[in-house]
């Protein structure tokens, strides 16, 4: 009869053996050439004993993860870092990412922290859509993707390729270092195809030179009626 109450006081001791953040998220903007941002993570022991970070992860190779001093054992009152470095890399726009956390008394499957990395990169050079998409067996008409310069970045498309001759592209200028349009047209649509946009640009930024936008030939949507002969 004894097996019940001790379930029971583990379940309590893991409850309240936790590190105290002071902070469970973080907002970072990036610069518009950063190749990576650090946020950190306050924390301190609220607890009457000891605990001890058995691991961390954030599920991400964008993310780096560590304690500051390499610290993993924390006295009563006693305070630590967590550092997160993100990789920029090709990201864009508003990017999340969680980050869990295990002390020595946690299970795999529940850690005893989730935090949240909230990271704003400038999106120097917006492309909609990043898909063109034609019906198999549909109509091959002309469809175009519409690129755009954020304000005060001028940058001037210099050349503009596909992966696959089953895709011909003009490049209009609509405004002159601001405002393109890639005009796309399939040379056929009886088989699918795939053609990866390659849009180059003489940003300054060498982050923010090369882009890529997609040409699709696939089945149509579930529902949607099958293209007349």
């Amino acid at each position: 009869m004894r097996i019940i109450p001790c379930i029971w006081l583990s379940l309590v001791l893991h409850s309240v053996a936790e590190l105290r953040f002071s902070e469970l998220q973080k907002e970072v903007h990036a610069e518009a050439d950063a190749e990576s941002v650090t946020v950190e993570f306050h924390f301190t022991n609220p607890d009457d004993k000891p605990l001890t970070i058995r691991k961390y992860d954030s599920g991400c190779s964008c993310i780096g993860l560590r304690v500051k001093d390499d610290k993993l054992r924390y006295a009563p009152g006693e305070s630590g870092v967590l550092q997160a470095d993100f990789k920029v890399g090709n990201y864009a726009g508003t990017v999340d990412k969680v980050i869990a956390l295990w002390l020595d008394v946690d299970p795999d499957s529940q850690p005893s922290a989730r935090l949240m990395v909230r990271v704003h990169i400038p999106v120097l050079v917006e492309i909609e859509p990043k898909t063109l998409k034609w019906d198999l067996n549909g109509d091959a008409g002309p469809q175009f993707i519409r690129i755009r310069m954020k304000e005060g970045h001028p940058a001037k498309i210099t050349a503009v390729t596909s992966s696959s001759p089953a895709f011909k592209t003009e490049l209009m200028t609509i405004k002159d270092g601001m405002q393109y349009d890639l005009w796309v047209t399939p040379t056929q649509t009886d088989s699918p195809g795939l053609g990866i946009l390659r849009i180059e640009t003489d940003n300054p930024s060498p982050k923010h030179r090369l882009h890529q936008a997609f040409a699709l030939i696939r089945k149509p949507a579930p529902g949607k009626p099958a293209a007349q002969p």
